[in-house]
């Protein structure tokens, strides 16, 4: 079994409350220059995943993105800067279509697409320059991190079609996807849900720009995810509706079987979430800890005593994490 500890995280007494810690570094944290190149992964099915790849320093550590994120995202290249100056291989997985290119297919990706976690891995583990060490999921990314962990739990290390991470850290994770969506629908959260739904709108419109689209859905009408979900992203991944969805993709149920050293920051007051879909000790797999703040927002973490000298503890907590 694993085990819930408490944070040392301590947030910054000039962001009281979740949505300033969330909203914060979004506005108004640098966005570094950072030199990368561009691998192309070619799906079993058709698709690709684009990578960017830093300098080859040392042991490879993936990246993985939330929704509707980019290498512009405010804890994407700040993470990969760390991870270089700190002798790593960062390597950034864009999830289909959000690499700049529409995705070939008509399926998009979702939190539980495990499947394309793993064959960038091993795309990664056939590469002469080496397999990926470790893995760090925000969101999205962290669900579906946590969701593959899970499913490959069981398989022996001998196991060719199992690539194995030594590492892997998960940040913010919405563990259970439908109480995402009904926290999403409550007070001030709804305008995280409004900017979200209108990044995914714009991806699908600009995605089949000057057709009709695949879908006898009104895109545009839809104002929450819930409809979202079950008009639009279940029938494009193969779901039979959001709750099918919701059930199969949430990495809540599969936590029992990692075994994999896992670190999992959640923060109590994360405005994506409610506190009572944070699973029980006795749900983590022997690999996990699961370290608990009071505060942090969503993919927040913000600390230092003055506005003018942020800190932000998420890079600090990865960096000791895969230290150790």
């Amino acid at each position: 079994m694993g085990r819930i500890v408490s944070s040392s995280f301590q947030a910054a007494w000039w962001l009281p409350g979740s949505h300033l810690q969330t909203v914060w570094p979004s506005l108004f944290r640098r966005r570094p220059r950072l030199r990368l190149h561009r691998r192309r992964v070619e799906l079993a099915d058709g698709d690709f995943i684009d990578l960017s790849v830093g300098p080859e320093k040392g042991p490879r550590v993936v990246v993985i993105h939330g929704l509707e994120g980019n290498l512009k995202s405010h804890y994407a290249g700040t993470l990969l800067e760390a991870l270089s100056l700190a002798g790593y291989t960062p390597v950034f997985m864009h999830l289909r279509g959000c690499s700049g290119e529409p995705n070939r297919l008509t399926r998009s990706y979702h939190s539980g697409a495990s499947e394309d976690l793993h064959e960038v891995l091993s795309f990664l583990a056939r590469d002469p320059q080496g397999a990926a060490m470790a893995a760090v999921g925000f969101s999205l990314g962290a669900n579906m991190l946590l969701k593959y962990l899970g499913e490959r739990g069981d398989r022996p290390p001998s196991d060719p079609e199992a690539p194995r991470l030594n590492a892997a850290v998960a940040v913010s994770v919405p563990f259970v996807l439908r109480d995402a969506m009904l926290r999403l629908n409550m007070g001030l959260s709804r305008g995280y849900r409004s900017y979200l739904l209108g990044r995914l709108k714009r991806s699908y419109f600009g995605k089949y720009a000057g057709t009709n689209g695949p879908l006898a859905v009104d895109v545009g009408s839809i104002g929450d995810f819930n409809r979202f979900d079950d008009q639009v992203t279940a029938p494009l991944c193969g779901f039979r509706g959001a709750y099918d969805y919701y059930s199969r993709a949430s990495c809540r149920g599969y936590l029992p079987q990692i075994a994999v050293r896992t670190l999992i920051l959640h923060a109590e007051d994360d405005p994506f979430l409610f506190t009572e879909s944070v699973p029980f000790e006795h749900e983590l797999g022997p690999g996990i800890v699961l370290e608990l703040s009071r505060r942090g927002g969503h993919v927040g973490f913000v600390s230092g005593g003055l506005p003018w000298k942020p800190s932000y503890w998420l890079e600090e907590r990865i960096l000791a994490f895969l230290r150790s």
